[in-house]
């Protein structure tokens, strides 16, 4: 945990507050989230699973409806082991094709009665697209008007926002229930927020309890956060434009390739012509040689012969020029292949 970080939140704070008490960071991490998505109250949780699974469960639960519709990438069913059925007994109505968004025509194709629908902005296991503003718009008409729940899984809606130009409040306005993340775009160290009506958010905090998510050393977490809300979510846009830089070098260089070719938010995959495994090889080796990590993990893909990876632009990646990025993207395929 960053000392100096829970320093210059705790001096903000009037003396003598206690830390984890009704003024302390968790509170106003809270207030603050509700206030800036537009929603009546929201709920801190230690993880985003639990958050999210809560929301599900409640919706479903509202509705006598035990199945949800999402993106067949959905982070619920791809990273979270299921435990929105092994735990809730939900089920998963995956919609569209995998490697594209989730359009409206997809949608229309379900003739099944849903709890919810689950929206992910931006789809990152597709290179962090987003869905245009009004083709979003239709999709939450078409799920209202069926009676169902949307939730959007907003894990990395900060990142999201610059590309439609529009507040927080007015993106989140259009969602029954909002999660976000505390330190993915964010970079903070942990934590999540669940933000929807006041009735909504009561129920969340007692299956929070239930799930043991009522942590009392939360503040530090949220101490965090606050301080990043206030410098790290402004340079958004300006992580954006430099991966939308990086992405050009990448792209003119020739030796791999972006998806999206010109990305929506800060975060795209790059796709290169060489084994996954090899590339993971070289990858361990450059870290090690020179302390640079190009990615976290590999991506595989149907041909053997290419894999993709993720790159998401924040404070770390600012210190790196697109040409230095497109060279090492460059050495990185050519070490891979054996050149």
């Amino acid at each position: 945990m960053p000392r100096r970080l829970l320093q210059e939140m705790l001096d903000r704070l009037p003396p003598d507050t206690p830390p984890d008490g009704p003024d302390g960071p968790v509170a106003r991490l809270e207030s603050r989230i509700a206030e800036l998505l537009g929603k009546q109250s929201a709920l801190f949780f230690p993880t985003g699973t639990m958050a999210q699974q809560v929301a599900l469960r409640i919706h479903a639960d509202r509705r006598g409806r035990r199945a949800f519709a999402a993106h067949p990438q959905c982070h619920l069913d791809v990273w979270e082991e299921q435990g929105y059925s092994v735990v809730h007994g939900l089920s998963f109505r995956p919609v569209g094709d995998r490697n594209s968004l989730l359009s409206l025509a997809d949608l229309e194709r379900i003739g099944e009665p849903l709890a919810a629908l689950v929206v992910e902005l931006p789809q990152r296991d597709i290179g962090g697209r987003l869905p245009g503003w009004e083709e979003l718009g239709e999709q939450v008409t078409w799920a209202c008007d069926r009676g169902m729940a949307v939730h959007l899984d907003g894990a990395r809606l900060w990142e999201a926002q610059p590309f439609y130009g529009r507040s927080h409040a007015e993106i989140a306005g259009l969602f029954d229930t909002v999660y976000v993340s505390l330190y993915k775009g964010l970079e903070g160290v942990r934590g999540a927020v669940l933000a929807s009506d006041a009735a909504t958010i009561e129920e969340a905090r007692v299956w929070r309890s239930r799930l043991g998510g009522g942590i009392s050393e939360a503040w530090p977490l949220a101490a965090v956060a606050l301080v990043h809300l206030d410098d790290v979510l402004a340079r958004m846009p300006i992580f954006r434009d430099h991966a939308i830089a990086l992405a050009a070098a990448i792209n003119a260089d020739g030796a791999a390739r972006t998806v999206p070719s010109v990305p929506q938010s800060p975060l795209f995959h790059v796709h290169v012509p060489a084994s996954g495994q090899a590339v993971e090889r070289v990858g361990t080796e450059i870290l090690a040689e020179r302390g640079i990590q190009i990615f976290l993990r590999v991506r595989s893909s149907p041909s053997p012969e290419t894999c993709g990876f993720e790159i998401c632009v924040g404070e770390n990646a600012m210190d790196f020029t697109p040409e230095e990025v497109a060279e090492l993207i460059r050495e990185l395929t050519s070490r891979a292949r054996g050149h």
